[in-house]
């Protein structure tokens, strides 16, 4: 109990304690900060917030007993100080008053002061408001000046320099002042006018790029005409130079070029002495470049260069495509690839001048890229256009253009190999130009020709002739005596003349296309053998199908091409003699004349046979035989004697050709008469025939084997011409002399007598007989001598009809 009374005091004790601390933290701490100390009085014992609330009185009352003491140790001078400021209240509405007075007499004293003192400040003001002033305007007047100058500019188009003042106002002069809002106006004005000048920097140059498509053709043809005078030079040096003469060097000055000669004189370009020389026009002096140079000036200042590159080089290549196009008639005239050519060069020209005028407005990669694309159109298109040109005069020119094209852009570092290659291609285009040309100048030759030997009245006239033709006979020569006739007729010189302007024409075009001698050599040679295996063998061929030449004309064709043969080597002397190239040289092409001419007139001999043969067949359609005759006329008929006369004219005719042409000639005649009259007999359509028709015919083979045997042509051994009426003869043999028993017994034997009689052959005659035996002798059958011979006649047919039979098996 004790022990619980003593924890009871212990406990009140802490609870005192604490209480203090409480009153403690309330007195000193702020009165927001009071809360958390009071939530601890209720947080601790049950009642513990009523002892702390006597606590709270007790305090509360002994704060009160202090406050009454020392309100009561004051309260005596309080009363003191309360009387003493009554006292000096009094006093203090004296002093109010005097400050009163002395301040209005202040006030009235100091008013014209105070108004000479604010005219004072008001003029001080205006002072400080006018140097004020006077010191911005004297910012703003630069400002104000450079603006007017950026406007005179405009005005005056000089762009370049109004975007430096443009730039010198932005970062140097509006920057002062820009607090002012006509230069807030002039910051925002600056950024149109920058448009402006690009828009018209921009439309100058589209009127740049419009007039320098216009005037490409003119920069191109003085470019062109410059290559063509230096290249005129050059041969006119190289040819002094060949003959001894001194030419000193080409110098240039101001742009003018002279070279010096002997004679002291000044020649230009042109080869033509001038006391002036003629000023070398370049591209500055033809074309304004200023736009382009302004623009990307501007374009670079503005800081948009690429963009002006990118257009520049777009619109240009756009323009390279329109200057690419041909027209639909350029192969016309020569004038129309000038044109173009001239359209091309100009604008490279110009792209070289940008080049190298400018810092990478164009690069030798862009510049690279449109030669190469050009060059494909511009190959593409002379392809196209040389084909239709049929002029070899103006494929001629057209070389002539493209090598003056190539060498005058080769001077300004283009690649021109593949226009050289081209070349070729267009020498293959102007030789068959050439070829066919020359084919019109053959045929008018040979239609003009009289095929005559010709006449030589004089020896001036002779050697006229030998001076366009290389003609050697022996026996003509021997002759020394006029008039003469020479072999061939007057179309030999003229075609040999005709071939050596081919080979002329042909050398033309060889000429500055940098070429060794010997493929200028080789290429005649293939030209002058296209000439020769083609044109002239067509022409030949040609002549000799026509109807209207007849066998002397053949004739004379056949002697005319043997001395062309001959003359061949000549030609081959004359074009060594040109290129200086050996004949035995291991690649020089040989000439094909030789094989020309033998076609032409082995042609030309089948043709004779052709046309003889014809000829024997219309006499032999005169043939009007009475095949019932009885007897025969005991002549030969009449036009077979007409035929015979023709063929020995003829063969008279035949003495000029070579031995051998002539007896073929012959032997095929002959061949061909006897065939004839063979088929003549057999001729289906003959349904009869009688023993005096067979005499009558006998008779007319017995002239033509007069006629072999008289030897028309010299030459044959023998009979052999005979020969060729052999199986006429035998078989007429066998028919007149009835000898079919030696026939039918020797058949078969190589030594037979009637060895060339074919069974069928003696069959069909043997059977026309017999119908016209059956026919003539209604009363055959009452004579003894008639009914045998009849029999004779069956039995003999039987026989050969087994051995054709036989045959036939």
């Amino acid at each position: 109990m004790m022990y619980i009374t003593i924890m009871a005091e212990n406990e009140t004790l802490d609870c005192i304690t604490e209480h203090e601390r409480i009153l403690q933290e309330i007195e000193s701490t702020d009165t927001a900060c009071v809360g958390p100390t009071l939530r601890s009085i209720y947080d601790d014992q049950p009642n513990a917030h009523k002892r702390f609330m006597e606590k709270l009185d007790a305090r509360i009352r002994n704060h009160d007993r202090e406050i009454e003491k020392m309100c009561n140790f004051h309260h005596q001078g309080f009363v003191d100080a309360i009387t003493e400021l009554l006292k000096v209240r009094s006093d203090a509405e004296k002093l109010m008053g005097q400050v009163t007075d002395t301040n209005r007499r202040l006030q009235e004293a100091g008013s014209e002061v105070k108004a000479q003192t604010e005219e004072v400040i008001r003029c001080r003001i205006q002072q400080r408001n006018m140097a004020t002033t006077v010191e911005k305007l004297q910012l703003c007047i630069p400002v104000l000046e450079m603006y007017s100058k950026l406007k005179e500019q405009l005005e005056s188009k000089r762009y370049y320099a109004a975007l430096k003042t443009m730039e010198q106002l932005e970062k140097t002069y509006i920057p002062r002042v820009s607090q002012y809002r006509f230069c807030q106006i002039m910051a925002e004005n600056l950024p149109r006018l920058r448009e402006e000048i690009k828009e018209i920097s921009m439309s100058d140059l589209k009127d740049f790029l419009e007039s320098i498509r216009k005037h490409s053709d003119k920069v191109g043809e003085t470019a062109m005409r410059q290559a063509q005078q230096h290249r005129t030079f050059n041969s006119a040096v190289a040819k002094q130079a060949s003959v001894g003469h001194y030419m000193k060097p080409v110098y240039s000055l101001n742009g003018r070029t002279h070279t010096h000669i002997p004679n002291g004189l000044l020649m230009d370009d042109t080869g033509d002495e001038e006391e002036a020389d003629e000023e070398i026009l370049t591209a500055q002096d033809l074309v304004d470049f200023s736009p382009v140079y302004r623009c990307l000036h501007i374009y670079t200042v503005l800081g948009d260069r690429e963009t002006f590159e990118n257009y520049y080089r777009k619109q240009r290549k756009k323009q390279a495509r329109l200057v690419l196009q041909p027209q639909a008639n350029m192969h016309e005239t020569v004038e129309g690839y000038r044109r173009y050519f001239n359209q091309i060069v100009g604008f490279f020209v110009v792209e070289d001048h940008i080049l190298h005028a400018t810092r990478g407005l164009v690069t030798r990669v862009f510049t690279d890229e449109l030669w190469n694309m050009a060059l494909s159109k511009i190959i593409a298109v002379l392809r196209t256009h040389s084909s239709y040109c049929d002029d070899p005069d103006l494929v001629l020119e057209l070389k002539n253009l493209i090598v003056i094209f190539a060498d005058t852009l080769q001077g300004y570092g283009f690649p021109v190999n593949r226009l050289f290659d081209l070349l070729f291609e267009v020498r293959d285009q102007y030789n068959e130009t050439l070829l066919k040309k020359w084919a019109l100048v053959f045929r008018e030759i040979f239609e003009l020709d009289n095929y005559s030997p010709i006449p030589v009245e004089t020896e001036e006239e002779y050697k006229l002739v030998v001076s366009r033709f290389p003609f050697h006979d022996a026996e003509v020569e021997k002759q020394q005596d006029f008039p003469k006739k020479l072999p061939m007729s007057q179309s030999v010189p003229q075609i040999y003349s005709q071939v050596k302007e081919f080979i002329y024409a042909s050398l033309k075009f060889s000429e500055s296309l940098h070429r060794s001698s010997t493929e200028i050599d080789d290429m005649l040679r293939k030209s002058t053998n296209l000439l020769l295996t083609r044109t002239l063998s067509s022409c030949l061929q040609n002549l000799i199908k026509k109807p209207h030449i007849g066998l002397t004309e053949l004739v004379q064709i056949i002697i005319n091409t043997t001395h062309l043969e001959q003359a061949c080597r000549y030609l081959e002397e004359f074009i060594t003699n040109i290129t200086s190239v050996s004949p035995e040289t291991v690649h020089t092409t040989r000439l094909y004349g030789l094989s020309t001419f033998k076609d032409a007139r082995h042609a030309a001999e089948g043709e004779i046979y052709t046309k003889l043969n014809q000829k024997i067949d219309e006499f032999i359609q005169l043939a009007d035989y009475e095949w019932g005759m009885a007897e025969s006329d005991g002549r030969a008929s009449e036009y077979l004697m007409d035929l015979i006369n023709f063929l020995r004219s003829t063969f008279q005719v035949f003495t000029h050709l070579p031995g051998k042409v002539a007896q073929t000639a012959c032997m095929s005649a002959c061949k061909h008469l006897s065939t004839s009259l063979m088929q003549m007999l057999l001729d289906t359509e003959l349904k009869q025939i009688s023993m005096g028709a067979i005499q009558q015919f006998n008779l007319d083979v017995i002239q033509c084997e007069l006629f072999a045997s008289s030897e028309p042509v010299p030459g044959f051994q023998g009979d052999t011409l005979q020969l060729a009426f052999i199986d006429l003869r035998q078989l007429l043999d066998l028919f007149m002399v009835w000898d079919w028993s030696t026939y039918l017994a020797d058949y078969g034997q190589p030594n037979s007598k009637y060895l060339r009689v074919n069974p069928a052959t003696a069959l069909a005659l043997l059977e026309k007989m017999k119908d016209t035996s059956k026919k003539n002798n209604i009363f055959s059958q009452f004579r003894k001598n008639d009914r045998d011979k009849q029999k004779l006649i069956e039995t003999v047919v039987k026989q050969l009809r087994s051995l054709v039979n036989g045959m036939s098996s």
